[in-house]
């Protein structure tokens, strides 16, 4: 018995440090594995807060259509953008002047806005002036950025991995983040 309550407390104790600092932890999500130049980055998704967003995140790492696609746009103490997987694919596709203004060959999404905040590890999808234009690109934040709270969707937050998303290499500040050799996902997918 006492063998019992002490695996039970252990657990229990596990599985609050393992959602401590969460966002908004829901039973039973999807984790999208990023394996990154700079090692992997686990994000939890939020299926309930972004059903659109996230099923489009999630069926493009399927298709491997992340594999490959550069960090290329990263600015310090703010975040580090990655997704275009149309002018972004370092083995299909790639170029440096147009990567950031693609998407993928689907339609664009509507905004699925949350009262999640943006503060360090949570993923958002990046879009144009238009809140209804995200596509496949997203965001994850290096800090808090306050901001942004309300205007972008959120699709997640990093569980594991942040000190690896903290290496990713840095862009030019006077060119809006703009990262020349620009560090990439190897590979994206999810599991539960």
């Amino acid at each position: 018995m006492r063998k019992t309550i002490a695996g039970l407390a252990a657990a229990t104790m596990m599985m609050t440090a393992s959602t401590a600092g969460t966002a908004q932890a829901q039973d039973g999500e999807d984790l999208l594995t990023l394996n990154t130049t700079e090692g992997p980055v686990v994000i939890e998704l939020f299926d309930e807060d972004a059903p659109q967003n996230v099923a489009r995140v999630k069926a493009l790492a399927a298709d491997g259509a992340y594999d490959n696609v550069v960090f290329h746009r990263v600015i310090g103490g703010f975040m580090a953008q990655t997704g275009d997987v149309q002018f972004g694919d370092t083995e299909n596709g790639y170029n440096a002047s147009r990567t950031g203004m693609g998407g993928s060959d689907m339609p664009d999404l509507p905004a699925e806005f949350s009262e999640i905040p943006f503060k360090r590890g949570v993923v958002g999808m990046a879009r144009s002036q238009n809140p209804d234009s995200a596509n496949s690109q997203f965001f994850i934040m290096f800090d808090d950025a306050p901001h942004l709270n309300g205007q972008y969707t959120v699709i997640g937050e990093v569980v594991e991995g942040m000190d690896n998303v903290d290496k990713i290499k840095k862009g030019d500040p006077a060119q809006n983040g703009k990262v020349s050799d620009p560090d990439r996902i190897l590979s994206a997918t999810v599991s539960q």
